[in-house]
This record gives C-alpha cells, structure tokens and sequence, in this order.
C-alpha cells in the first residue's frame, strides 16, 4: 500500500512553530546576509528541524540575488518627492541596495497593478508613498496584495500615512499647517485666504485644516479666512493668486499655501497683478523644498525632514521586522517654521 504524501511545509508554518515573524524565518533559512538575533537563529532552526522543513533551492538563490528595493510613488515631478526619492536612493546604496521607482499618480488601480507586477520580481521590500487616502484601498485589493507579500518573507513600509497595518513613516501635517497660521495671526493679520489643492489628498487637507485652527487660536474670525481651491501646481498657485488679485483682494492680507509649490506660483501670480509681497499681501507655503529659499522674496515655510523620511523608510525596509504581531512600527516627523521675507512681522 503507498504511503501517504507528506503534507508540504511551508515557511509560514515554520515561522508560526518558532514564534517569529515570516521575514525573519526567511532570513534564517534563506541565506540572508541581513543578522538575526541569535535567540530567533536557533528557534527557527529547531522549528524547521522539527517540521523537516527543505529549503527550496531556486526560491533561496532567488531571495540572495534581489538586493532591490521597490519605490511604488505617486507623482514623481513634484520637487518633494524628488527630495524624498534621492535619499532612499543614497540609503539604499550605503547598505548595499539599490531602489527602482515605479509612478502611479496615486491612481489605487494603478497602484495594484504594480504591486502585482513587481511582487512577481521579489524585491526585498516594497515602498509605497502616497499623499492621498489610502485606507480604503488597503482595506481592499491593495492591502490583501501587501498582506501576502509580507507572509511570503517580503517587508512593506509607507510613507505618507500612519494609520495603515504596515509600517509606516509621515508627517505632522496639521501641526505643520497650525505653526504657520498661529504665526500668520501673531502677526497681525486678520485677512486671510487660504490656497488648497484637492481634498483627495490627506496631507493637503490636514494642512488647511491647520491652518484654520491655528489662525483662530490667534484670533482670526472664522468669516474672515477663505479658501481658494486650486491645483497643487506652480500654475495653480499663479491662477489662484491672479483670481483673488482680479477680485480686489476681498481686503485679504495673506494667502497660506498648502505646499510651497502652490506658494511660488502666488507670488508670480501677485507680481503679474502689480502686487508687492509682502508689503501688500503675505505668502507662506510648506514643505521647504530647495526653490523656497531661492524666490525673491525668498519663502516664509514649514521645513518638512524629507530627505530623513526617505533614509527611514530604507532603514524600516533593510532593518528587522517587528517580531509582535499586529504591532506596526510608526514614525511621525515634525516640522519647523521658517520664517523668510514673503511675511513681513
């Protein structure tokens, strides 16, 4: 009578008899020049051991080989994300990896696609930035496609939003937003129109409403700030700015930008419309990408560590994974107001 075929064992049963998570499992067995603590070496070995776990040859050579990292972003022309992807890439580099970069405009069908796409490549790891609201697309096919890729040995980490099952990096947006508009009223202003781009994107959102509560813990009426939507681009920015110009201003005396981007525009848009800044309009922006400090006047902003969000993300992404289950790693990162020649005190 034959036998019965031996049930096959996988990597995540080894993982679940040692107690450790699926990466580090894969680590051990797989060949992986990355260190594990020597308490999780020698359980993982007793559980394979135990379970007679065999290695697949191909899959390891396969796991030893990818030494690459892949970028899932949003848009890449924006002077932010630029800043952001240069330090992954110098991280990356000085650990022995090297990143690849996929756009996606944020578009959640696009963004499963590549994932789909690139998990098929076995990249040691997979990050993913995004400004937009992510949490129904993780609650979806998105998530359930990172959910098995961790499970099969790979690391997921996001940048952009915290709230997610993955490790994540981001921002204090509101409090970025909050320092500008409490410095703006401290200032005496008590005008003030607000550009914001899209209420698809989180960190554009959260910054409005920071600016808001900070412009009202300084005692601006709340019928006296005004939102001005536009694109979140230089030309949106000299439109918007061109409009309220056109309009006489509406009395307003500062205009808040959600991103320096759209702040730069402004100031083209209120020199086309014979304005000074500041002497008769204020403009402050977010983000302090390097132009910022270039403009003339040069950029009253919030300095965002980008690049330290970039090297994180590759530190989360090569460094070991949390061994409690359930226990994301989350780090939120703070700004600093600088205060430039576009708001006069």
């Amino acid at each position: 009578m034959p036998h019965a075929a031996r049930p096959t064992v996988t990597l995540h049963d080894v993982a679940a008899a040692a107690g450790v998570s699926v990466s580090t499992a894969s680590r051990v067995l797989g060949g992986s020049s990355r260190k594990v603590a020597p308490e999780y070496e020698a359980r993982v070995l007793a559980a394979a051991e135990a379970l007679r776990y065999t290695v697949d040859a191909s899959a390891r050579a396969m796991r030893r080989a990818s030494d690459s990292i892949a970028l899932v972003a949003d848009d890449l022309t924006t002077a932010s994300m630029g800043m952001v992807v240069a330090a992954m890439e110098r991280e990356a580099r000085t650990a022995g990896a090297f990143v690849t970069v996929s756009s996606t405009m944020g578009v959640p069908d696009r963004q499963l696609e590549t994932v789909r796409l690139l998990r098929a490549l076995r990249p040691r790891a997979l990050v993913l930035t995004s400004s937009r609201f992510m949490a129904d697309a993780l609650e979806g096919g998105l998530g359930r496609e990172l959910g098995s890729y961790e499970r099969e040995g790979g690391r997921v980490v996001i940048v952009g939003e915290t709230d997610t099952a993955f490790d994540s990096i981001g921002f204090d947006n509101y409090r970025a937003g909050y320092s500008v508009g409490a410095f703006v009223a401290e200032s005496g202003y008590r005008r003030v129109a607000i550009f914001g781009g899209s209420g698809e994107l989180r960190n554009m959102s959260d910054r409005a409403a920071g600016f808001v509560a900070g412009l009202q813990a300084g005692g601006v009426d709340e019928r006296e700030i005004r939102t001005v939507d536009c694109p979140v681009s230089r030309a949106g920015g000299f439109e918007a700015a061109e409009r309220l110009a056109a309009a006489g201003m509406d009395g307003r005396e500062a205009v808040l930008a959600v991103n320096d981007i759209i702040a730069i525009g402004a100031l083209s848009g209120f020199r086309a419309a014979g304005l000074r800044v500041p002497e008769d309009v204020s403009v402050t922006g977010i983000d302090d990408i390097p132009l910022a400090g270039d403009v003339t006047p040069r950029l009253t902003t919030v300095a965002l560590p980008l690049a330290h969000a970039g090297a994180e993300a590759i530190r989360f992404a090569l460094g070991e994974a949390s061994e409690a289950a359930g226990t994301p790693r989350r780090l939120t990162l703070e700004g600093k107001l600088i205060v430039r020649e576009s708001t006069r005190a």
